[in-house]
């Protein structure tokens, strides 16, 4: 799995209500096979109604940017969205497996902005301390966050071989999803 972005390009430096939240950055995720189950569920959702909320609407037409080539995005109406459909996403992917909230070693969601992680992890009554937290030092890599986010818990020793580990996250346009692993 690979996450990439390169949100400078696309940031309208002038808007200090988007440009102070987003990094560029890449992560990437190797998987293998294995004689055991590693990956138990995924869920993957979109919703294009929830468009304006967070998008770039322009477009690229013979190599000349289209319409408005920067993100605009409604944080308010974000983050009530993006809380209400990660827990949701969250559940699903747990109740498809029978996995609880209390069996959940660690939550790993996209770096969006530490409120919507606190209130996300209050929401599926899971604790602060199982929740992993790199948007302070690497901003919202939006794509790359969550691979940057494991990649930084398992150097740190936080996540380990038999770890149950929930990988969820908000996109633009509006997407969302998650995945529910042992690692």
């Amino acid at each position: 799995m690979v996450g990439a972005e390169v949100f400078s390009r696309i940031l309208d430096w002038r808007d200090r209500g988007t440009c102070v939240l987003f990094g560029d950055g890449a992560g990437a995720i190797v998987l293998e096979a294995s004689a055991t189950p590693g990956i138990y569920a995924t869920a993957l959702h979109a919703d294009g109604r929830y468009r304006d909320i967070l998008a770039v609407a322009g477009h690229v037409c013979d190599g000349q940017p289209i319409g408005d080539p920067f993100l605009r995005m409604d944080g308010q109406a974000v983050f009530k969205f993006a809380v209400k459909v990660l827990a949701e996403v969250a559940d699903e992917v747990m109740r498809a497996t029978g996995v609880t909230v209390d069996q959940v070693d660690w939550l790993i969601p996209h770096q969006a902005n530490i409120r919507i992680m606190q209130a996300t992890a209050r929401k599926l009554r899971l604790p602060a301390e199982k929740c992993i937290v790199t948007v302070d030092r690497h901003g919202n890599t939006s794509a790359a966050s969550i691979p940057l986010a494991l990649d930084e818990a398992v150097r740190a020793g936080k996540v380990g071989a038999g770890d149950t580990v929930l990988l969820e996250g908000v996109g633009g346009g509006f997407t969302w999803g998650a995945a529910l692993l042992k690692f």
